[in-house]
């Protein structure tokens, strides 16, 4: 997801996506484990769509 398509979503529609988000990646991060992911890159890229979401998140409740 590009932070262009964050900045879209409201606050609620962010929450709910972090929480997937960081499913996705704990999901992954025990698949990876148990055997080596065909593209470990995606590791990097969830973790990364984790924090993008977390950073506009905060940036809200700031204001």
């Amino acid at each position: 997801m590009k932070q262009s398509e964050v900045k879209e979503l409201s606050v609620a529609e962010l929450q709910e996506e972090l929480d997937k988000s960081r499913k996705a990646y704990s999901d992954l991060k025990m698949a990876h484990a148990v055997s080596p992911l065909e593209n470990p890159i995606q590791l990097r890229a969830v973790r990364r769509n984790t924090a993008r979401l977390a950073t506009e998140l905060t940036k809200r409740e700031q204001q």
